[in-house]
């Protein structure tokens, strides 16, 4: 499960949640994408950031507003 915030939500926040998923895909799938990549002949990090972005709709995410005190 991802935890999001709103104030999250922006470029950076993206970029490190796109991170986290290349190296969740690598982690599960790397040799078998490895494989894939040398056997068509393409780039295996073009293949992973393909894969991340797949893999984004995997994640459950909670997204989390900010509390005001009162």
């Amino acid at each position: 499960m991802i935890y999001l915030n709103y104030t999250d939500l922006g470029e950076e926040g993206l970029e490190r949640l796109l991170e986290s998923s290349k190296k969740d895909v690598e982690r599960k799938f790397g040799p078998d994408i490895r494989n894939y990549a040398k056997k068509h002949r393409t780039n295996f990090q073009t293949v992973i950031e393909e894969e991340a972005m797949r893999n984004l709709y995997n994640y459950k995410y909670v997204l989390l507003s900010e509390m005001t005190k009162t």
